[in-house]
């Protein structure tokens, strides 16, 4: 076996999928609203405003945010990445001690591109992961299929879920990120996730936050390996033997020092999967990153779904932080991006 094509079309939760459908044919078809409430105030070092944007990806809009205001880009933070190909509303802080006064002035210059929502100040800057949730309104476009068998599809995802992958955008076109990941060096790997950042370094500049980007698509692709092979054996809704304890619900590895905090059948099960990738387990042996655990179980809330007249479908759900909604429809469609 070789690392030079990448596996990246994984069984799907209902044994196949019930048709095909056009997605974000226009940015309109693809809205995400961050969910995180935040309680109004006038008082904090913080700016922290939800936005709307269209076309336009988070880390492009972030920067944009820190020449307006003037300020470093690390100085603006946000709690996740939204779709560039989508309306999204989001949160982001602005570092401004001292400047309240001025706060009416920037939204105003923000609001010319982009629309402000809401805003509040906050004593601390916002965090990844900070939201609560993201909410997703999507018009999936010419579906094609009998609409009883994606019905039934919808009803079951409603129910059980669907396999909790990390979404194929995390891995680069045809896998690009999953190559650099099996090129780079241990060893400078390693090294990069002990040193501490500088002061007045941005987070988001230099190699090393390219081998960051590429070693996160290696540690998601074991996981969507190891998932991939408990829906192939119908155990990806049950907890095995060796599942850790506190889990409370079926867990898959992101893979660290050591490997799994698994044991048992389930830590064999695991390590045999992920040893068929040698070139991407050699980049954990010196990263002092600690195993983790993710649910495999992606569980949809509040879904519900109408036909347009023209054929089209429009869907609403909520996911937690870390879940992707194309994964949600993935599972029950052959999606093209129009």
């Amino acid at each position: 076996m070789t690392d030079s094509i990448w596996p990246l079309d994984w069984p799907v939760g209902g044994g196949q999928r019930a048709g095909r459908a056009y997605l974000k044919a226009e940015p309109e078809d693809f809205r995400v609203d961050e969910i995180l409430p935040l309680p109004p105030g006038v008082a904090g070092e913080h700016l922290c405003l939800y936005i709307e944007k269209r076309g336009d990806n988070t880390e492009y809009l972030a920067r944009q945010l820190a020449a307006l205001a003037g300020c470093r880009p690390m100085d603006v933070s946000f709690c996740g990445l939204k779709d560039r190909h989508a309306v999204t509303r989001q949160w982001f802080s602005l570092y401004r001690p001292g400047m309240e006064a001025e706060d009416d002035a920037l939204i105003r210059q923000i609001g010319v591109q982009w629309p402000v929502r809401e805003k509040t100040r906050l004593a601390r800057k916002l965090r990844r992961g900070d939201h609560q949730a993201n909410h997703f309104r999507i018009r999936l476009r010419d579906v094609q299929g009998e609409r009883e068998a994606i019905e039934s599809g919808l009803e079951r995802l409603v129910v059980h879920g669907c396999p909790n992958y990390f979404g194929t955008q995390r891995f680069g076109h045809q896998g690009g990120n999953l190559d650099q990941a099996a090129r780079m060096d241990p060893s400078r790997m390693g090294a990069g996730h002990r040193r501490k950042r500088r002061p007045g370094r941005h987070n988001g500049g230099g190699q090393n936050a390219k081998n960051v980007l590429y070693f996160s698509a290696a540690r998601s692709f074991l996981f969507n390996e190891v998932l991939a092979r408990r829906v192939a054996d119908g155990s990806w809704q049950r907890m095995m033997d060796g599942e850790p304890e506190g889990s409370g619900v079926p867990t898959g590895p992101m893979w660290g020092d050591g490997g799994t905090l698994a044991s048992g059948a389930q830590e064999q099960l695991e390590r045999e999967v992920v040893g068929h990738w040698p070139s991407l387990l050699r980049l954990f042996v010196d990263t002092r990153m600690k195993p983790e655990r993710r649910p495999l179980v992606c569980q949809p809330e509040g879904m519900t779904w109408q036909w347009s007249d023209s054929g089209h479908l429009n869907l609403a759900f909520t996911l937690p932080p870390g879940q992707y909604a194309t994964t949600v429809l993935g599972d029950l469609f052959e999606l093209e991006n129009a």
